[in-house]
Formats: C-alpha cells, structure tokens, sequence
C-alpha cells in the first residue's frame, strides 16, 4: 500500500512539533503558536511549498439540510 506522506514531509511535521514544544513556532501572523494541530498544519503547510508529497487540503464543504415539508 503507498504512503500518503513522504518522509521529508513526516520531517517538516517533527521539526514543527519540535519547536512548537520550545516555544519557537510562530504561525503567519507572528504569533506563538500553542495548539499541536496548527503545529501539524504549518509542518504540513511547509512541506507542500517544497514539493513534498501531501494529500491535497479537505475544504470545509457544509452539509446541505434537506427541507422538510410540512403537510
């Protein structure tokens, strides 16, 4: 079965955590990032701009509501 990430990607991942952990991780807008799952996101995020292989990004697509009619 193939892997969905690559290992320079799983590294990107690592280095993020690693430094989230320090205290070092600053998200785009120059804050300290605490949550582990932006840490994810960014090492995930670096890891596309150089090529590495990541699945595509899951759009936050919304369920559509069926409509009940009353009668």
């Amino acid at each position: 079965m193939a892997r969905k990430y690559s290992k320079g990607a799983s590294k990107k991942v690592k280095k993020a955590l690693h430094e989230r952990k320090k205290g070092t991780l600053k998200s785009g807008s120059g804050k300290k990032v605490k949550s582990k799952k932006q840490a994810i996101a960014i090492g995930l995020s670096e890891a596309r701009k150089e090529g590495k292989k990541v699945p595509k990004k899951k759009t936050g697509k919304t369920k559509s509501r069926k409509s009940k009619k009353k009668g």
